[in-house]
């Protein structure tokens, strides 16, 4: 069935041994060199736990981890599985890599890098946020959060932290923040106290091919929450309400949990009034009606945009309502948040020319920040948006879509289509977007990756960028090297 994993059983109790620091053997981590797989190696190294790795290619991540500790490898030999207890990997790595079929062979367990995570947060009060769109920067402000209350909690995210200078840490306080990834399923592992989830949208339907095993998948996540746990759920998208209203009504999934609702709502739990959006930051007034009790609270950001306020109102919630975090605490890591890697990130100026870096890529994150984006320069000043599209499926299936969210920049650029996991798919790359906004009468440019730079300074030695004006490289592959590229470029084309 469509939207169930056919290699991973991410309902089954993950073995107990994977994250315990007085087992013997190691646990080997295929690609550790990765952001995600990376972020396990840290946490078991924490944890005490021996183990190894290898990638296909070197890495400062690799020379990170041996540092602290792990045997790396650069290349795959299934004499590197030899003395595991577990082998961690994720959907990208095939069955056919040398070092799996080792395992398979030796029978060694062979677990999804959220199996060993899931590992990590045993004996902690895990606080698990998902949704296809906002899970990293409200799993972030949840962590920031709880920081500043004084909970010390332990996180592993999607992006990294800029506070802390990772994406994952383990540290001695309850509580565990967990982005939980939906794109494959395995956001079941973790059994969580608290559950957020900020959007249920029709994404990753290379996985699971329809929308309703999307909200199937949803369902089912709900049913994780522990006995007596929290759903902390966005009232404003209509998926989000559905699973709230399911579970307040004692017969669907994830019955006998609390539900705390939020957004702009007017039924919102937690409702956000009295937004006001401005070009560093954002205000905002929490009106929370629980317990039978109204209380209000000022909301105030350094991250831009209306979809940012109701992030952080999701992690308002969770913090204080779901683990019961000191309040006060809470607003104030909210409002000295610095952000996360890759999510609206300024990598400089020249002349006041911005160019900022965003990780969106699929429909709704890349609406937000192109709206995020075109409020700030506002009518005066110009929006150049550089996007790569991700994945081949994901392109086919919402190029329509895609054009839209683009829509309100002043002039787009399309690079080719970072495949990742996926081979390239006949007549699917940028021209599917690029037709709907030429028709809509919208500048658009498709380009390869190393002509960018040279047609960003040639916009500016033709003045048609300037002073005030913004140009974002968006999107979740390799699109994120081309900002110092662009800076450099840029300062080249000086007068």
């Amino acid at each position: 069935m469509l939207g169930v994993n056919p290699r991973f059983d991410f309902i089954a109790s993950v073995p107990a041994d994977v994250a315990d620091p007085d087992a013997p053997g190691r646990v080997h981590l295929v690609a550790i060199g990765g952001a995600g797989m990376s972020a396990v190696a840290r946490l078991l190294l924490e944890r005490g736990v021996a183990v190894s790795g290898s990638d296909a290619k070197d890495s400062p991540a690799l020379a990170d981890l041996a540092e602290r500790g792990a045997e790396v490898h650069v290349g795959h030999d299934p004499a590197h599985v030899d003395g595991a207890r577990a082998l961690v990997i994720s959907s990208a790595i095939p069955e056919t890599n040398v070092e799996v079929v080792a395992a398979r062979d030796r029978g060694i367990p062979v677990l999804h890098r959220a199996q060993a995570l899931a590992a990590c947060t045993a004996g902690r009060r895990v606080l698990a946020v998902a949704g296809a769109n906002g899970k990293t920067t409200t799993s972030s402000l949840l962590t920031v959060a709880l920081t500043s209350a004084g909970a010390e909690p332990s996180f592993a995210l999607g992006g990294e932290l800029r506070a802390e200078g990772t994406n994952a840490r383990l540290r001695d306080g309850e509580a565990f923040v967990v982005e939980a990834d939906e794109s494959d399923g395995s956001f079941l592992c973790y059994r969580p106290e608290v559950a957020v989830v900020t959007n249920v949208q029709p994404d990753h339907l290379d996985f699971y091919g329809d929308l309703a095993h999307v909200e199937a998948a949803y369902r089912d996540f709900v049913r994780t929450i522990r006995p007596g746990g929290m759903l902390v759920a966005c009232a404003d998208d209509a998926g989000s309400a559905a699973l709230a209203r399911a579970v307040r009504s004692g017969e669907g999934p994830g019955a006998g949990a609390r539900v705390i609702t939020y957004g702009t709502a007017p039924e919102a739990d937690v409702h956000i009034a009295d937004i006001d959006l401005g070009p560093k930051g954002s205000r905002a007034v929490l009106v929370v009606r629980a317990d039978g009790v109204e209380q209000t609270h000022e909301l105030v950001l350094t991250v831009p945009g209306e979809h940012n306020v109701r992030n952080a109102a999701a992690a308002w919630a969770a913090a204080v309502l779901g683990v019961g975090a000191d309040g006060d605490g809470v607003l104030r890591g909210l409002a000295e948040f610095g952000g996360t890697r890759r999510r609206f990130e300024r990598r400089g100026v020249v002349d006041g020319i911005a160019v900022v870096d965003d990780y969106a890529h699929n429909v709704g994150k890349v609406e937000a920040v192109v709206r995020t984006a075109k409020d700030i320069v506002g009518p005066d000043h110009r929006l150049v948006v550089v996007f790569q599209p991700h994945l081949f499926s994901r392109t086919r299936d919402f190029a329509p879509g895609f054009a839209d969210a683009l829509a309100p920049a002043d002039e787009v650029v399309l690079l080719p289509v970072y495949g990742a996991r996926e081979e390239p798919v006949e007549g699917v790359g940028p021209e599917l977007i690029a037709a709907p906004l030429r028709d809509g009468g919208r500048s658009v440019h498709v380009l390869e990756d190393e002509e960018v730079p040279a047609w960003a300074a040639a916009q500016r030695a033709a003045g048609r960028l300037g002073a005030g004006d913004l140009l974002m490289t968006v999107g979740a592959g390799d699109v994120t090297r081309l900002g110092p590229l662009i800076l450099t470029a840029l300062e080249d084309a000086r007068p």
